[in-house]
């Protein structure tokens, strides 16, 4: 048994549940001055990022090669983002939806939420937006909605008409949002309450999974939590990393969970899929004396794996549109975030580059 497990019992014992033991009210660490940008350029490029400034109330629009160039703001902590094929982009804050036109780089709107989440706040225990998903069709985006100290609940929004049309109870702390590939249903992961929720988008009836490959001891304060999944376009199931060592493979027709061995012995948070079906999970670094540090997997579809190492903490992950090259945000929802982002050669040929971007970024989508 590794040493994180008893991390597990320590963690339990913590004021708040989350991937820290410190508590909403602990002191925030020390990090570079969020990251200056340029005069803005004549327009937005077909690969340019966009990255959710969780430390901040803006989002920042990043060149891949030369680093930031502008900045909108959109409201307190964003956390996830969504961008439509119309360039639309739907950023989750504390506040309600962002909406960014990225073509003209200007926030558009922005819906409040219909569930009361209390007084508007920052960090990782913030009430408000986490994640966020666009249905296929662009017509709906689904939103998971922290409300702190309970449940979470799922917003519809109509993106033609920006109004919130419905809503469905999910679990506690709604890290990541994703939808199947037919839009019949969306999927909300509860981090604090080790589940999967399945929405049907047509009538918003739930159907609650568990998914807690290390059994759930230590409650809402327990490490070995669900954060982010990734649905394989396939056969529709959920693929959520654990610790860099299980794969927890969800089948949400039957609610059935199969475990699959992974490597990179690291807390485990982003994750993503290439066009070619490789998986990508972000190795956010240690939470026990023999974890390894941080690092991106790079996991084909046969299941053999490419550990690459990455220097300090990071969150979540992004493909470029041809496949070669991944960015990894460095904002990380736990002590020990810096302002940019590495961009790894999925290759290998080259080694993986930091570039300077954003106010402790999170989310990240590539234009």
């Amino acid at each position: 048994m590794k040493a994180r497990h008893a991390v597990v019992a320590l963690a339990a014992v913590a004021v708040l549940a989350g991937c820290a033991a410190d508590g909403p009210g602990a002191a925030a660490p020390a990090t570079q001055p969020a990251t200056t940008v340029a005069a803005k350029p004549p327009a937005t490029k077909d690969g340019t990022l966009l990255v959710a400034d969780f430390g901040g109330d803006t989002v920042t629009f990043v060149d891949p090669e030369r680093g930031a160039f502008d900045r909108v703001e959109v409201g307190t902590a964003p956390y996830g983002l969504a961008v439509g094929a119309d360039g639309r982009a739907w950023v989750a804050t504390a506040e309600g939806v962002a909406v960014v036109d990225t073509k003209t780089r200007t926030r558009t709107a922005r819906i409040p939420y219909r569930t009361a989440t209390g007084p508007v706040t920052t960090g990782e225990y913030r009430g408000g937006g986490m994640g966020i998903a666009l249905a296929p069709d662009g017509r709906h985006v689904y939103v998971g909605v922290n409300v702190p100290g309970a449940n979470g609940v799922l917003e519809v929004i109509d993106t033609g008409s920006r109004e919130v049309t419905g809503t469905a109870p999910v679990g506690r702390r709604p890290f990541d949002v994703d939808v199947s590939p037919d839009g019949g249903e969306a999927y909300a992961t509860g981090h604090d309450s080790f589940d999967v929720t399945a929405v049907r988008t047509d009538t918003l009836r739930t159907r609650r999974m568990e998914v807690a490959p290390y059994g759930t001891e230590g409650g809402i304060g327990s490490w070995l939590k669900p954060h982010y999944a990734a649905v394989r376009p396939g056969d529709g199931k959920l693929l959520l990393p654990f610790e860099g060592e299980r794969l927890a493979v969800l089948d949400p027709r039957t609610g059935k969970v199969a475990v699959e061995r992974m490597t990179a012995d690291t807390h485990q948070h982003g994750a993503a899929l290439t066009p070619d079906g490789t998986l990508l999970v972000v190795g956010t670094g240690p939470i026990a004396s023999d974890d390894e540090d941080a690092s991106l997997t790079v996991r084909a579809p046969d299941g053999t794996e490419r550990v690459v190492p990455l220097d300090g903490p990071h969150e979540d992950v992004a493909v470029s549109a041809d496949g070669r090259t991944a960015y990894v945000t460095g904002g990380f929802t736990r002590d020990g975030y810096w302002n940019g982002l590495t961009v790894v050669d999925l290759a290998g040929d080259t080694p993986p580059v930091r570039l300077a971007a954003g106010d402790r970024p999170l989310g990240i989508a590539v234009l």
